[in-house]
């Protein structure tokens, strides 16, 4: 799966080169945001105080603000396209290397155009989606981790006074705690998703036979029985990810706050502006949603978990049936 790509000359250039390039993509995309934050504190610093100012200052915020926004958004768009397109060399890396081993197996193989068409696909467009994120995630926490610690200056803490670097403590507390809660309700899902594609790929495999003969395959009867065992499946799958997506969105919904209880008092007593406020607000979302990239992408990374899984198993019997070379 990894040696396919990133161990072949044949795709160097696409595998380390073009992941240079992405890479290049985020850090630039991660040095607007910081301009961008930097804005929205002078920005809204301005707008408490419109008295003080007058409507041209407004305007020249709001070209400020295009200069920096337009940009970003391009840079945005090359990414997603440059992603798909890195996704899609790395999944030919890996279907070219299955074929020819599985075109020289002793015994078929269960359920290998499957694991040739869709997991291959699957697991590179997982794979590159996550590995961009983790990226984007450490730049992110690069880039604002001493903005965010700057801006806990003056913030008076519940309980701690006024503690150096809180709002950085504070998100690092809560993305570690909602990890390691995360991780215990959805611990069965992995498992799930497994049993679940096995279902789904005998299903297939019963239409695709049927194809050919439906005298001996694909019969109502067989089908219905089997579309039995994918709704058992399915429902478990549901029930399972609906109190993840529970405990996920009460999570989500209360960090909204976060900054707010915290720095909100100090907006009152006159320590701070709205502009830092509003600045707070953003570079403690930046940063805590770094710190909780796997736990956001949970759900993909157990989707993840099972395909990798799965391709395991589909390379150990690669191996394991392949046909003796010539001369040996």
């Amino acid at each position: 799966m990894i040696k396919a790509f990133f161990g072949s000359k044949k795709w160097a250039w696409w595998a380390y080169g073009g992941g240079a390039f992405l890479l290049s993509l985020l850090y630039a995309q991660v040095y607007m945001s910081v301009r961008l934050n930097a804005w929205y504190g002078k920005f809204y610093n301005l707008l408490q105080k419109a008295n003080e100012h007058t409507l041209e200052e407004f305007y020249a915020g709001i070209t400020e603000f295009m200069w920096i926004a337009v940009p970003w958004i391009i840079l945005a768009t090359i990414t997603s396209y440059s992603t798909r397109l890195y996704s899609l060399r790395w999944r030919e890396s890996i279907t070219f290397n299955y074929i020819p081993r599985w075109r020289n197996v002793r015994e078929e193989i269960e359920g290998a155009s499957q694991r040739i068409q869709e997991d291959t696909y699957r697991f590179a467009r997982i794979v590159e989606s996550l590995g961009l994120q983790v990226a984007r995630a450490i730049m992110t926490l690069v880039a604002f981790l001493p903005v965010l610690w700057t801006l806990s200056n003056g913030i008076d803490m519940p309980f701690l006074g006024k503690t150096q670097g809180s709002l950085v403590w504070v998100a690092l507390v809560v993305s570690i705690g909602g990890t390691a809660v995360s991780w215990f309700v959805g611990i069965k899902l992995p498992g799930l998703e497994y049993n679940n594609q096995k279902v789904e790929a005998a299903f297939r495999k019963e239409l695709v036979l049927g194809e050919d003969d439906k005298i001996n395959h694909a019969s109502p009867a067989i089908l219905a029985e089997m579309f039995t065992g994918i709704k058992f499946n399915y429902h478990r799958l549901f029930l399972h990810y609906g109190y993840f997506d529970l405990w996920l969105n009460l999570y989500n919904q209360f960090l909204t706050i976060v900054p707010y209880l915290i720095a909100g008092p100090a907006l009152f007593s006159g320590a701070i502006m709205l502009g830092t406020l509003v600045q707070i607000s953003n570079a403690f979302d930046k940063v805590q949603n770094s710190f909780s990239l796997f736990m956001d992408n949970w759900t993909t990374i157990t989707e993840l978990r099972s395909i990798k899984k799965r391709l395991k198993e589909f390379e150990t019997n690669l191996d394991k049936h392949q046909l003796p070379r010539e001369g040996k």
